[in-house]
């Protein structure tokens, strides 16, 4: 039997590399060879059983590679190709896929409906931080990459830049709006990002790193504010002249930050929410207006398959956008240990790492 190395979540506070079986493939997958992949924040939340998987999963849900083997009934690929699979493989079949809903996606279920039903690589099946992954349902989820993009340009196309603009695109951001974004994370950093393409004239980065905050500069923030040095609430109050901002994107998942969001949203704006909560929110009464404010708060899980794999590699193909100095630091998948380390504790200006064999 043929054998991989492969992240395995242990149990909490333990992910090791271990040798495992290379996947078998069904008529409708196929077996990529994984060239690079990234750590998300969700995974951080896996290893410190924050977010619960079965123990023994392979992890990693960002996928960059090379077709190795298609499954007998796939059309339109051919081995050897270059692709991409966004973190949420829908089947593109179920009543969910077919409304729009593809993170949601219930294949096989009685409605077609299922919480987070798309994300299945690092979640319900096996993960991408190995030497292979397979694919579910390739005719939906592979997207060829274009021959002048590189590994590390496409890199957060799968999850952080399909994450970062959803929250954005949720929060229905019109041309001249005024935006805050909470946490410049590598999420929140693409919420900027989309923020700005979508036309929002002024934009606010909230996060308290200062490598963070000259990043959210450089990729559309007007304003910029540590939240060791002032009370972000009342600063942003200050920035719009007690108005408030039409739309607040929480990128972070604490009660703390999507408080604070309804705090500087104005009446009858959206609060948009990315956040992976592990505790209970609360609606403070006065920013919420009893109920009677005329907000929207909208959550978004990452957009997948592969029609929303090639817009995001064509707004990087034309210039629009360029992610690849996110990438901080580089490891080899031997070194997945440090490179957790590392990633979890935030430590020497990381946002993101790259993970090659």
């Amino acid at each position: 039997m043929r054998t991989m190395k492969a992240a395995v979540f242990v149990e909490p506070g333990r992910i090791e590399l271990e040798e495992r079986p290379i996947p078998d493939i069904g008529p409708l997958d196929a077996l990529v060879r994984i060239t690079t992949t990234t750590i998300c924040g969700t995974d951080v939340h896996i290893l410190k059983g924050e977010y619960p998987v079965r123990r023994g999963l392979v992890v990693g849900h960002e996928p960059v590679g090379v077709i190795e083997k298609l499954g007998a009934v796939v059309q339109g690929y051919e081995e050897g190709q270059r692709v991409i699979a966004g973190a949420i493989t829908p089947s593109g079949h179920s009543y969910a896929s077919l409304a729009g809903c593809n993170a949601q996606c219930g294949a096989g279920t009685r409605h077609g409906f299922k919480p987070m039903g798309g994300w299945r690589l690092g979640n319900t099946i096996d993960g991408c931080q190995a030497e292979y992954v397979r694919v579910p349902d390739a005719m939906a989820n592979l997207e060829p990459v274009p021959d002048a993009l590189t590994d590390e340009q496409v890199l957060m196309c799968p999850d952080i830049l399909s994450t970062g603009f959803a929250g954005a695109e949720s929060g229905r951001i019109r041309i001249g709006d005024t935006v805050a974004v909470f946490a410049q994370g590598p999420i929140g950093l693409c919420a900027t990002a989309g923020a700005r393409l979508r036309g929002a004239s002024t934009i606010i980065g909230v996060d308290g790193l200062p490598d963070r905050l000259a990043m959210a500069r450089r990729l559309g923030a007007n304003h910029v504010i540590d939240f060791h040095q002032v009370d972000p609430v009342d600063e942003i109050l200050r920035i719009t002249d007690g108005r408030g901002v039409d739309v607040a994107i929480e990128a972070l998942g604490t009660p703390q930050t999507f408080e604070a969001c309804l705090r500087v949203l104005r009446p009858g704006g959206v609060l948009s929410s990315l956040g992976v909560y592990s505790s209970d929110l609360r609606l403070p009464l006065g920013p919420f207006a009893a109920g009677l404010g005329d907000h929207t708060i909208v959550t978004s899980l990452c957009p997948g398959g592969k029609e929303r794999m090639r817009r995001l590699m064509h707004v990087i193909a034309a210039g629009r956008l360029d992610l690849e100095s996110m990438v901080t630091h580089r490891f080899k998948l031997d070194d997945i240990r440090a490179a957790y380390d590392l990633f979890a504790h935030q430590r020497d200006g990381v946002l993101k790492v790259a993970l090659t064999p």
